[in-house]
C-alpha cells in the first residue's frame, strides 16, 4: 500500500502512556474483533469473552471524563500509518457526502494499551479494534495487528488499514441513522433476529471499506500488488464460520453477528468494484 509521505489527519489521540479517565457504561459498541473475543479472547489473552461482550449489552450513552488528548511521537511508524489511513477515509467520505448533499463529521480514532474508558463502556485490548457511537471514536490497540497476521493469518499493511476502514464504516452508518434503528430493534425483536440485523450491520461497513478504497485508488492510486488480496484474505479469516472453527466448536449460524467468510469477502469487493454507497444496501438485499 502506498501510505507514505501522504496527508495525516490531526484526529488521533494517543492514550499508549496508560493515561485516561473515569470510565462510563452505556451506548452499544461496534467492532470488527467482537467476535474474535468471544472465541478466541481467553485462549489468546486469558480475558473470560462474557465479561467483554458484556460491553455490548446495550444503555445509554454514559459521560467520560477524559485527560487531554496527546498526538502520537513523529517517530512512531505505526502510528504514522493509523493517522494516513484515518486522513484517507477523512478525504474519501468528505467527498462523499457532498456529492451527496451532506457534510461528513470525521471521528476521531484513539491508540490505548489494556483498557481505556469510551461513552460505551471500557474498552479493552482483546475486543479488537471497535467503534463506539456514543461518542464517535474509533478505539485501536495496535497489538491487534499481531494478532491478526501471527494468529489469524491475516499479514499486510492494506489488511490493517481495511480493518481501520471497517470501523470507520460504522462511524459512516452512526451519520446516516443506521446505528440507530439497529439500536431501536434490539428491544422488538427476538436474538436470533437482531443477530441477523447484525450480520447486515457488519456486511454494510465491510462494503463502505471496499468504498473508501475505490474512491482511494481513484484519486491517489494507493494499491500496490498484492493489496486487495490482503484485505480479502482479512476478510476471510475473520468470517464467523472461519473463526468458530478457529476457536475448535462447530459452526452454529444461528449465533453469527457479522457474516461468513464468502460473505464479508463479497461485500467488501461489491463497495470495492462499484465505489457506491448505494449498492451497499444490505439491508434490502435477498441474499447475502
Amino acid at each position: 500500500m502506498r501510505w507514505e509521505g501522504n496527508r495525516e489527519s490531526d484526529n488521533v489521540e494517543d492514550r499508549r502512556d496508560g493515561g485516561g479517565g473515569v470510565p462510563g457504561f452505556g451506548g452499544r459498541s461496534i467492532g470488527i474483533g467482537t467476535i474474535v473475543v468471544a472465541l478466541l479472547g481467553g485462549w489468546a489473552l486469558g480475558i473470560n469473552p462474557l465479561t467483554i461482550l458484556g460491553l455490548l449489552s446495550g444503555g445509554s450513552p454514559a459521560q467520560v471524563q477524559q485527560a487531554p488528548a496527546r498526538h502520537p511521537p513523529a517517530d512512531d511508524k505505526m502510528a504514522r500509518f493509523v493517522s494516513t489511513v484515518l486522513a484517507d477515509t477523512e478525504d474519501v467520505w468528505t467527498d462523499v457526502f457532498r456529492q451527496q448533499g451532506g457534510t461528513y463529521q470525521k471521528p476521531h480514532l484513539v491508540l490505548f494499551r489494556g483498557a481505556t474508558p469510551t461513552a460505551c463502556g471500557t474498552g479493552q485490548s482483546a475486543m479488537g479494534p471497535f467503534y463506539c457511537p456514543a461518542d464517535r471514536k474509533v478505539y485501536i490497540d495496535l497489538g491487534f495487528y499481531e494478532m491478526l497476521k501471527n494468529r489469524l493469518g491475516a499479514p499486510g499493511d492494506f489488511a490493517q488499514a481495511y480493518v481501520i476502514a471497517h470501523e470507520v464504516g460504522h462511524h459512516v452508518q452512526n451519520l446516516l441513522g443506521i446505528s440507530q434503528k439497529m439500536d431501536q430493534a434490539r428491544g422488538r425483536v427476538s436474538q436470533a433476529d437482531y443477530n441477523r440485523l447484525s450480520v447486515r450491520l457488519e456486511l454494510q461497513a465491510d462494503c463502505f471499506a471496499g468504498v473508501w478504497a475505490n474512491h482511494a485508488q481513484q484519486a491517489r492510486q494507493i494499491l500496490e500488488q498484492g493489496d486487495v488480496e490482503e484485505a480479502m484474505n482479512a476478510a476471510a479469516k475473520i468470517g464467523d464460520d472461519a473463526l468458530q472453527r478457529a476457536g475448535g466448536g462447530a459452526v452454529v449460524p444461528e449465533s453469527f453477528t457479522h457474516g461468513t467468510s464468502a460473505q464479508r469477502q463479497h461485500w467488501f469487493d461489491t463497495g470495492l468494484q462499484s465505489g457506491s454507497l448505494q449498492r451497499c444496501d444490505t439491508f434490502s438485499a435477498r441474499a447475502l
